[in-house]
Parts: structure tokens; sequence; C-alpha cells
């Protein structure tokens, strides 16, 4: 796999994940449908599920191909920029909630 693909595979896994937050925060924040809340705790469940199984892909996948080391462990660190975007949207989702 050529070095961009794998780089661009962190970037659209990140892009995809955080603007569903996004979504999901400031639709409840506007419109106060539960719908909203609801989907964004879904979301960290199964987002978190999903961007672990991708970040050992990743791990895995630079420590077996060598030459791709450094752009895997690259693109496994932009999926961990989304930790703590989840952990200040849960902390504010429940605060709005309760």
């Amino acid at each position: 796999m050529k070095d961009q693909n794998i780089l661009n595979i962190g970037k659209m896994i990140f892009g995809l994940f955080f603007l569903a937050g996004n979504i999901c925060l400031f639709g409840y924040m506007i419109t106060k449908e539960f719908w909203f809340a609801d989907s964004g705790f879904m979301l960290i469940i199964y987002g978190s599920v999903f961007n672990l199984v991708a970040l050992a892909i990743l791990l895995a996948y630079g420590i077996i191909e060598k030459a791709k080391r450094r752009v895997c462990f690259r693109s496994a660190a932009m999926l961990l920029i989304n930790i703590p975007f989840a952990v200040l949207y849960t902390i504010i989702g429940w605060n709005l909630i309760f």
C-alpha cells in the first residue's frame, strides 16, 4: 500500500468520527432532541471499538512492514487525536442531559 493511502485512511477515519461527534453534540445543543444525545453515546461505544480495531491494524501493519512503520504510526497517531475530543464531548453531553 502506498504511504499516501495509509495516511488517508487515518485522516478519513478521524474526520468521519470527529464529524459524527460534532453533529451529535451540536445537534442536541441546538434542537434538544434526545435522539442526537442517544446517537452520540452510541457513537462513543461503537466508534471506540471501530477506532481500536483500526488502530490495531495500523500498528500491526507498521510492525510487520518495516518500510511502512513511520507512516503507519503517523496514521495511528491521527486516530488517537479523537480520544480527548470524545472525552470532552461525553462530559459536555452528560452535563447537558442531567
